[in-house]
């Protein structure tokens, strides 16, 4: 009877423990809008010098910060973009570095424009947050935004 208990006990922490894990899987999204927009962004700042390094489409939630986490090395000029929907009222990004301090904050609302562009140079060579967020009133679910990080490899 005590060994039945005990894998029942058993049984019901590893259940527990493993559905406590789920990872968030990041849905891309499609907005022929965001696109052409993006498509724009990326040939603009192509033009000043910088790389693309990584670009995603991602559904996102009104009012919940999407964590992006990026390395990023010391000295080296960055440049990122946000995109959030035309419909969303406010966009705004956080970028925070290795030790959890918030170094940018830019907020922007629908009569300003749908998106965020900032450069950036690391002081030291680890990971960086980079954080999205959109506010939209009409639409909770299934928002589509759009994230560009570029690295400035010409003089």
């Amino acid at each position: 009877m005590k060994n039945l208990l005990l894998a029942f006990l058993l049984s019901i922490i590893t259940n527990t423990y493993s559905f406590s894990q789920e990872v968030l899987k990041l849905q891309p999204c499609q907005d022929s809008l965001i696109l052409q927009q993006a498509d724009s962004i990326k040939k603009a700042v192509a033009l000043e010098g910088f790389t693309l390094l990584r670009e995603s489409s991602v559904t996102m939630e009104s009012q919940y910060e999407l964590p992006v986490i990026v390395p990023l090395q010391e000295r080296s000029l960055y440049h990122f973009v946000f995109i959030g929907e035309h419909s969303s009222g406010q966009v705004e990004v956080r970028l925070i570095d290795s030790d959890g301090n918030m170094v940018i904050y830019e907020k922007r609302s629908r009569n300003e424009s749908n998106f965020i562009s900032f450069s950036y140079i690391p002081k030291v060579t680890l990971y960086h947050q980079f954080r999205p967020l959109q506010v939209n009133k009409k639409k909770k679910k299934g928002l589509c935004g759009y994230v560009m990080l570029f690295k400035k490899t010409k003089a």
